[in-house]
């Protein structure tokens, strides 16, 4: 059997807080061959990352290793100073991390950061490091790399992003290379290029690669091996197709039955039960004292009808040397009383900003939207209220939409406090029952945002999405952030309060198995334009577009997945 290139050995980080010591990593062990990669999944506080972030000698004091071995080609790490973990940290251990643009200096160039960074640990002139660095972007697909080479990370796509930072992890052909939620925030297009190419590069140059991830689909579709982990510990590890296919530990077949399937639609997502950890979403409470009169004039509630929208690529003080870029190109769809319609495409394909236009967030630079017969983009001020109280949206990032200086239940109470939807006396009342009716416990008002978990943040801001009892909510990839456990609750919640309200949603997702679970009809966005509507089960059936059939075709199988 080939030598391991990572072996780590009973690892345990122990971190001293008043309440005595936490141990978010307890004992895990696996071994890195080379040209392998081993996914490490579980959910959100599962010490994924934590292991990761120890193997390359960046534990946050005061965390640290308190007992257990890392080994790398043969030379134990664990015990390494500042100075020994930095020069080891790039040279042989390559990271990958979730947020490219985070990950890069926005104030330099894309070829300054790779010269920069393999002259730091290759004894090259800069003429050989600009050689390299053009050959690395040529590895990674960054086409044109000679322009490319001087330009800056905004100028890049997500996904082209993400390819550098693949580039920057190999500028000193490392042995190991620790990718932490490479592809969360990518569309399944972006997705699956950016895999294609970590799996090339492992086979290529016999990198070990550790793939870090809440996403069953990655797991499924890229990794060898697999290590399963749960409240620090690790609970099962194997090769891929045996533990997808017959787990042997509860808590991986809870975890597994949690994943939507993209072969068929269930009515309601199955829920992690390993730990006690289900939350319960009290939505006939809620539907009690819910004003259910929100049937439209004409059966449809919204209307959308050739909406464009356009933004400065470059400006000037003279109109006609501006350029334009089209982001919406004469779109129009409409969504029925209680119908969830969902939106897909790769990145950049416009849904957002169509999400947005209707939101009211961006002005229609063309079209209209119409809602429940009166038109939106024709009201004054005072109709753009009334509007506005009728529709809530739910973003992707909790935690960025809400304010981290405010108490979560003056959070909820804003929209109230807004429309001046209650008497004052009558707001903490009503907060205490949205909080409760989504699940979160007494006390839960009076803590600020950052002392919840992610699934916590989303189950606020939904909370908040209610309290104005709206008839529309537009749900902007809410769970691409999630863990599959958390994503299978807030999912249900959106299901219940469609199904017992009778909430109508546009719903954009890039998660295709999600999509078909959730919705009843969806449009199919690229380049700005709708180039599909169809019926879910029909378009996943048999979809009329080439574009369509492109995206559903680049959908994770999940082959070894039992149903």
């Amino acid at each position: 059997m080939t030598t391991p290139v990572l072996s780590i050995r009973n690892l345990t980080v122990e971190i001293p807080t008043r309440h005595g010591l936490f141990k978010p990593v307890q004992n895990v062990s696996y071994d890195i061959r080379p040209g392998e990669i081993r996914g490490v999944v579980g959910e959100s506080g599962a010490g994924k990352s934590m292991t990761g972030n120890a193997i390359i000698g960046l534990l946050d004091e005061p965390a640290h290793i308190s007992q257990g071995e890392i080994w790398l080609n043969g030379k134990r790490i664990d015990g390494l100073d500042a100075d020994q973990k930095r020069r080891i940290r790039g040279a042989e251990i390559g990271m990958i991390f979730q947020d490219p643009l985070t990950s890069l200096n926005p104030l330099f160039t894309v070829g300054e950061q790779l010269v920069e960074t393999i002259q730091l640990h290759l004894e090259v002139n800069a003429a050989e490091a600009k050689e390299r660095a053009l050959a690395l972007l040529e590895r990674v697909s960054i086409p044109n790399p000679p322009e490319r080479f001087n330009q800056y990370p905004h100028q890049f796509s997500g996904g082209m992003r993400q390819r550098v930072v693949i580039a920057l992890a190999l500028c000193s052909e490392p042995s190991v290379i620790v990718a932490d939620e490479p592809t969360t925030a990518l569309d399944v297009s972006i997705q699956a290029q950016v895999l294609d190419l970590i799996k090339e590069l492992a086979a290529e140059r016999q990198v070990g690669v550790i793939l870090i991830t809440h996403d069953m689909g990655v797991i499924a579709d890229t990794t060898d091996e697999v290590t399963v982990m749960y409240s620090g510990e690790v609970v099962e590890s194997g090769p891929t197709d045996q533990i997808l296919s017959a787990p042997t530990h509860p808590y991986t077949k809870s975890l597994i039955s949690a994943v939507p399937r993209p072969q068929k639609k269930l009515h309601r997502f199955p829920q992690v039960s390993y730990g006690g950890r289900q939350t319960t979403f009290k939505i006939e409470d809620l539907a009690r004292n819910w004003d259910k009169s929100t049937a439209s004039r004409n059966g449809t509630l919204l209307e959308v009808q050739n909406l464009t929208k356009r933004f400065i690529e470059r400006g000037s003080i003279l109109p006609s040397r501006r350029k334009y870029f089209t982001a919406v190109d004469q779109v129009s769809f409409d969504i029925k009383d209680g119908e969830v319609f969902g939106l897909v495409g790769e990145s950049g394909s416009g849904k957002s900003t169509v999400a947005k236009m209707i939101g009211t967030l961006h002005e229609v630079d063309g079209g209209k939207v119409i809602f429940d017969g009166e038109e939106v983009t024709a009201m004054q001020a005072e109709g753009i209220a009334r509007y506005r109280k009728q529709i809530q949206m739910i973003f992707q990032d909790p935690f960025s939409s809400l304010n981290p200086r405010m108490k979560v239940a003056q959070i909820v109470a804003e929209p109230l406090v807004h429309h001046k939807l209650l008497p004052p006396d009558q707001v903490g009342a009503r907060v205490a029952e949205l909080l409760d009716r989504v699940g979160l416990t007494k006390g839960a008002g009076q803590k600020y945002p950052h002392e919840f978990s992610g699934g916590q943040r989303q189950r606020i801001s939904i909370a908040r999405a209610l309290a104005t009892q709206p008839r529309f909510l537009i749900c902007d990839e809410p769970t691409s952030a999630l863990d599959v456990s958390i994503q299978a609750q807030i999912l249900n919640i959106l299901k219940d309060l469609q199904e017992h309200l009778g909430l109508t949603m546009l719903f954009i997702s890039h998660d295709l198995p999600v999509v078909r679970q959730m919705c009843d009809r969806v449009g199919v966005m690229k380049n700005g334009q709708l180039v599909e509507v169809q019926d879910t089960e029909t378009l996943f059936a048999s979809p009329q577009h080439a574009y369509s059939a492109q995206l559903l075709d680049l959908m994770p199988r999940l082959t070894q997945l039992s149903d």
